[in-house]
């Protein structure tokens, strides 16, 4: 087993995993910055200056101003503008994820193969010209 996960560390798959991890972690956060701080904000002013982040519904009794001061005093609350902003924060990066993919899936399409220019002549098995119509070598109607 050491033997197998040497060879497979060593052929570079546990280093490109890795750095496909590191690379994920970093658009996380970086697209999270794009949705918090540029997408949300607009948004909410068009919707009345509302800030997504502070939306809750308070489960106790007593009236708290924001989410901050409501998880200060320790209050259950049902945080669904956090929960919109991860929903869309998932949907930005799987979008992201779906573009990058489908530009490599375009990148590693092959070319279609032209069509072979020879062919085997199904009586004397003789490689002759695709486009003929008779064989060289046998002279059999193809």
């Amino acid at each position: 087993m050491w033997k197998e996960f040497k060879e497979f560390a060593l052929k570079g798959s546990l280093i490109d995993m890795t750095v496909g991890i590191i690379l994920g972690a970093a658009t996380s956060t970086l697209v999270k910055s794009l949705i918090n701080d540029v997408i949300m904000p607009p948004i909410g002013m068009l919707l009345g200056k509302v800030d997504f982040s502070n939306l809750f519904i308070n489960l106790s009794r007593t009236h708290y101003a924001s989410l901050t001061e409501a998880k200060a005093a320790g209050a259950p609350t049902i945080n669904y503008g956090v929960f919109l902003n991860e929903v869309l924060n998932f949907l930005v990066v799987s979008f992201v994820l779906f573009l990058i993919i489908r530009q490599i899936n375009r990148f590693r399409r092959k070319k279609e193969a032209p069509a072979p220019a020879t062919k085997e002549c199904p009586y004397c098995l003789s490689q002759i010209p695709s486009k003929a119509t008779r064989c060289p070598h046998c002279t059999s109607q193809l």
